[in-house]
């Protein structure tokens, strides 16, 4: 399972909030809430979001493995 809980911790690094995301930089309402689920994505958002946040991956998302890891 990929989490996204490091994106709202880049986020509040850099100062951007969910509603600069959706009003400054085009990310849409469904991709919010697909993040804020821990939904899947497509790879072009996740590029985004890095070149908004000038942030590697590592910053906005992890694996989880639901079966090793503990919650």
């Amino acid at each position: 399972m990929i989490k996204y809980d490091r994106l709202w911790v880049t986020m509040k690094e850099k100062g951007i909030t969910q509603y600069d995301l959706y009003t400054r930089y085009g990310i849409s309402n469904p991709q919010l809430d697909r993040l804020r689920h821990n939904r899947n994505l497509e790879v072009n958002t996740i590029d985004k979001l890095c070149k908004i946040l000038h942030c590697r991956v590592e910053d906005v998302m992890e694996f989880y493995d639901e079966e090793t890891d503990c919650p």
